[in-house]
């Protein structure tokens, strides 16, 4: 079952075994930073919604998921929020969309449980390495990303979260760890080249500047409003 090894992969994020905490000393920094004009400041609501978040904590939000893990709050399919319409302020759903099979269905939820006039913040990859969590479908664009809204939500900012040297860094990492044949030696190299390259990541904060960061985009952004009126 699918759902064993990420359980396992959650498990040793909180665990307290020294070769976990060992593990977690010596993981190299993310190879991307989020681009800082992502987040226009906008309010967080008294009630707000998190899909996706297991193995994370999102405090203000209540957090939804497929799997039961300690940070989890409501177990639940994306697809068929168990909420009462208009009863979330905002919803994050931050790198989901591609894990579902019916990306349209969980749009329509969260344009059904928001409330009018409230916020939705959508976070897709673009450019970026297959990962299964437990499945993996598809890659947008902002382009196609807008395609799923209803006419109830209108786009008031969006962008790429992460750019072209995220998606070089990310790829070049899996690349060299597809080159070797044995466990150990791609944990290792995982270490020397991501300690080694990791620097290179602000080279995303001059092309976050550039109108064409999007064609090495590695992951894209929508924030999004439910309208207080009908859409004519």
């Amino acid at each position: 079952m699918i759902e064993t090894p990420l359980r396992e992969v959650y498990a040793r994020r909180r665990s307290s075994h020294w070769r976990d905490r060992l593990r977690r000393l010596l993981e190299p920094p993310a190879p991307l930073i989020h681009n800082p004009q992502e987040d226009p400041g906008f309010p967080v609501g008294a009630r707000n919604l998190y899909l996706g978040g297991a193995g994370s904590l999102t405090p203000g939000y209540l957090n939804v998921d497929l799997l039961a893990t300690p940070e989890v709050d409501v177990v639940a399919n994306a697809e068929a929020l168990p909420f009462r319409p208009a009863v979330f302020d905002r919803v994050e759903c931050d790198a989901v969309l591609e894990h579902v099979r019916h990306p349209d269905r969980v749009i329509r939820e969260i344009t059904r449980v928001l409330r009018p006039g409230g916020y939705a913040h959508l976070v897709t990859p673009f450019c970026h390495p297959f990962h299964a969590y437990p499945d993996d479908y598809r890659r947008f664009t902002p382009q196609g990303l807008k395609l799923l809204l209803p006419p109830e939500l209108e786009v008031i900012h969006e962008g790429w979260r992460t750019g072209p040297a995220a998606t070089m860094l990310v790829f070049t990492l899996e690349f060299v760890k597809q080159l070797l044949p044995w466990r150990l030696w791609r944990i290792a190299a995982h270490g020397v080249l991501g300690w080694t390259l990791w620097p290179l990541r602000y080279l995303d904060l001059l092309f976050f500047r550039r109108n064409d960061a999007g064609r090495l985009g590695n992951h894209c952004f929508l924030w999004v409003r439910k309208r207080e009126r009908p859409h004519s």
